[in-house]
């Protein structure tokens, strides 16, 4: 069987917070409590009135292809909402609408990218980033940061990592795994080390832009140096609770635009037509929703981080956005309980899975073996109760 299989699909690795899941799902099936922590999905509903829109929408007959690059309508809107909430100039025909943000990123790095260029990561990154560069055949670079300096490279880093193959640099703010924020002035560094480079391109992944405990959200391509060579992407899976309308988009410099459109065109045509109606009710009606649910993360972080704080050998930071806390738990490396030994951050993980049935993701898929990546889009009592079970079982290790 292996004969058949490409080696482009031989070399991928399994999406790791897929695979936590689908181990959940196992484990509940043989009679467990699994409390799984392992994947970042809001646990809100989507907002009536973004519902309300699509249900509109199809009793309007909106149940048609779309253009491939988006309606027009939602395109405006997007256009508008880039000017609005981050000082960007893209028009409407400078937006391409894709099925998730997933998909932007894979278009992204088939439309730039050939065999033997580089991508430069920030690491901890999200695990797709360097699945999919890996797909495109070119080669990620990641410029590494750890939880004592809150998983934020230098610009000196940034700079030793440019070389003459040097694509583009992709990173998101609010990141995933992490939740570390960006500020303008850690930006506008690292826009100036890029400014200098003629020919790389900055990749800048917004996704968790709503999900921001900080007072200021900033975007890389508002600075005028890299204004010109900043494709900027987002989508509504996070912000909105939309993860399942599969609905994502970028602005991008015009040719980058038309490049990615084509693509996608040969592969899965325009995203769902009343997906795309509601989408636009979703940027131009009041984000209130947006704000609670933000409000409430804000919360549960608290509380877990406050916990975890309690745990002897877990180091942790202060995640300013997203719903992760991305801890170091290197100290329980060569303990054990007399039967399993804790080698790596796989081994934490499936430890805590196999004993106190709570679903982390090892923070090897996100580029730190030493860490481990936890969301907090769950309920206040599973939370409590997945730290309370993770306390009794780590304490067993010695």
């Amino acid at each position: 069987m292996q004969q058949v299989l490409s080696q482009r699909v031989l070399a991928l690795s399994e999406s790791e917070t897929l695979k936590m899941a689908r181990m959940a799902r196992e484990l509940r099936a043989q009679g467990h409590d699994v409390i799984s922590l392992s994947l970042g999905e809001p646990d809100f509903d989507t907002p009536d009135h973004i519902k309300d829109a699509a249900y509109e929408a199809l009793k309007d007959g909106y149940t048609k292809y779309t253009p491939v690059a988006g309606l027009p309508e939602l395109n405006k809107a997007i256009s508008e909402k880039f000017k609005r909430d981050n000082n960007l100039d893209y028009r409407p025909e400078q937006i391409v609408v894709s099925n998730g943000a997933k998909q932007t990123v894979y278009n992204l790095c088939q439309a730039l990218l050939n065999p033997g260029d580089e991508a430069i990561l920030f690491a901890p990154y999200w695990v797709s980033y360097i699945e999919i560069v890996k797909m495109a055949e070119a080669t990620p670079v990641c410029v590494y940061a750890g939880v004592e300096n809150d998983f934020k490279p230098t610009p000196e880093q940034l700079e030793q990592a440019i070389t003459p193959k040097t694509k583009f640099v992709i990173f998101s703010s609010p990141c995933n795994p992490t939740g570390t924020v960006f500020t303008r002035e850690e930006l506008q560094a690292y826009a100036d080390v890029i400014a200098k480079h003629d020919n790389v391109y900055i990749i800048s992944d917004e996704i968790y832009e709503y999900i921001n405990f900080t007072h200021e959200h900033v975007s890389i391509g508002s600075f005028p140096n890299v204004k010109d060579r900043t494709v900027t992407i987002n989508g509504f899976a996070k912000g909105f609770s939309m993860t399942g309308w599969r609905l994502g988009y970028m602005g991008a410099p015009k040719f980058i635009a038309d490049a990615c459109a084509k693509i996608q065109g040969q592969v899965t045509s325009g995203a769902s037509s009343f997906g795309q109606k509601a989408a636009a009710v979703a940027l131009m009606s009041s984000l209130e929703p947006t704000q609670k649910m933000r409000e409430a993360f804000r919360e549960r972080r608290d509380i877990v981080l406050n916990m975890l704080e309690e745990i002897p050998g877990i180091k942790t930071n202060l995640p300013d956005g997203a719903f992760y806390i991305f801890p170091d738990i290197s100290a329980f490396f060569g303990k054990s309980d007399g039967q399993t030994t804790i080698n790596n951050a796989d081994d934490f993980c499936d430890y805590v899975m196999s004993s106190a049935y709570v679903g982390l993701v090892s923070g090897s898929a996100f580029g730190d073996p030493n860490c481990f990546r936890l969301s907090y889009a769950a309920s206040e009592e599973q939370l409590r109760e997945a730290v309370r079970r993770m306390k009794d079982v780590l304490s067993r290790l010695k």
